[in-house]
């Protein structure tokens, strides 16, 4: 397993915060770095076994891995990090349509992937918080081929039903929230929030492909 999908699948435990939310009472007030090995065994579990058959059916994997994490983010919070300055002007509406065009390019960028994760590549650290704390970073390292370890950092927000959920990751001190916000703001004041949320529900993971080059000066 290399490091590029090593990346990209850490990277995609937090980028799929822009998903649909769904909620389960089953893991209601979890503690997060449990909630973090919780993702980790149940990844592990599901692409053991089945990998053959989910990547000739991307539309299963993406279910998949949809059923496996969304339950543990806060779509909402993560949808107005990324959006900056922008969504205090949004409507509901371009929140909303932004938040599931966001994710579903997110998620079809990223879950290929995910068919080269192995349980036992994260090592979920011991968690320091205290019981009235509403934030936290649940820290990992990444197991790599050469034996090296990466840190990955998760940052967690408690609900106010009490629930962990996280909302961002942190590859090697990189937020990935703030480097789409980033991307964002630049496509935004290129043009507007509608046009960059058309842009993103028709063209998918091809147009995070071109923010990115844009934002690199079009290297």
């Amino acid at each position: 397993m290399n490091t590029s999908l090593i990346l990209r699948c850490t990277a995609l435990l937090a980028l799929l915060s822009f998903g649909i939310l769904l909620t389960s009472p089953a893991i209601a007030q979890t503690p997060p770095d449990q909630v973090v090995q919780g993702i980790a065994d149940s990844l592990g579990d599901a692409m053991e076994g089945h990998r053959e058959e989910l990547k000739a059916n991307r539309e299963k994997l993406i279910k998949t891995i949809d059923g496996i994490l969304l339950p543990h983010f806060d779509v909402d919070y993560a949808s107005i990090l990324v959006l900056g300055r922008y969504a205090r002007t949004a409507t509901p509406e371009q929140r909303s349509r932004f938040a599931k065009a966001f994710y579903n390019s997110i998620a079809h960028r990223y879950a290929e992937g995910l068919l080269n994760y192995t349980r036992g590549r994260v090592k979920v650290l011991p968690l320091k918080t205290t019981p009235d704390e509403r934030k936290t970073i649940v820290r990992t390292q990444v197991l790599l081929d050469d034996g090296k370890r990466l840190p990955v950092d998760y940052a967690f927000r408690k609900a106010k039903d009490g629930e962990w959920k996280a909302y961002d990751v942190i590859i090697e001190g990189i937020s990935y929230i703030t480097n789409y916000r980033n991307q964002v703001a630049a496509e935004i004041s290129k043009t507007s929030l509608d046009a960059l949320i058309t842009r993103l529900e028709t063209q998918g993971d091809a147009a995070l492909d071109t923010m990115e080059k844009d934002g690199k000066g079009g290297k």
